[in-house]
């Protein structure tokens, strides 16, 4: 889970950790590339944000996707999904999350991802 705002990506790893997921998350797409190169195991879906300081979301989502093919992405934004998928953000095995959301949103959707990819490690 990438989030530039701390208040936030602290909200998402708790409403995430409760519902039982195990939670990498960094604060920039730098910081998450740093992780995941140092991460053996696997990663079942990418929660990014779309605009970051520095690498923009759509960004990391591409490297990630390259280096782990299939990897389900869920962008947060808040933006409007018409500007999103102007930005070419949305596409197959990609969701899209309006800002503001609630926890029970954020879960649903992802439930929704990782069924469209298949059995999760651990489940």
């Amino acid at each position: 889970m990438v989030e530039d705002e701390e208040t936030v990506r602290s909200f998402l790893c708790r409403i995430l950790e409760q519902a039982g997921y195990s939670v990498i998350q960094a604060a920039t797409g730098e910081r998450a590339l740093e992780i995941e190169a140092g991460h053996p195991g696997q990663i079942d879906l990418l929660f990014t944000d779309v605009v970051m300081p520095g690498m923009s979301g759509r960004e990391l989502a591409d490297i990630l996707r390259s280096r782990r093919p299939g990897l389900p992405v869920l962008y947060a934004s808040g933006y409007n999904e018409e500007m999103i998928a102007e930005r070419g953000v949305l596409g197959p095995g990609v969701g899209y999350l309006p800002k503001p959301y609630t926890g029970a949103e954020i879960l649903q959707r992802l439930r929704d991802l990782l069924k469209t990819r298949g059995p999760v490690a651990g489940e």
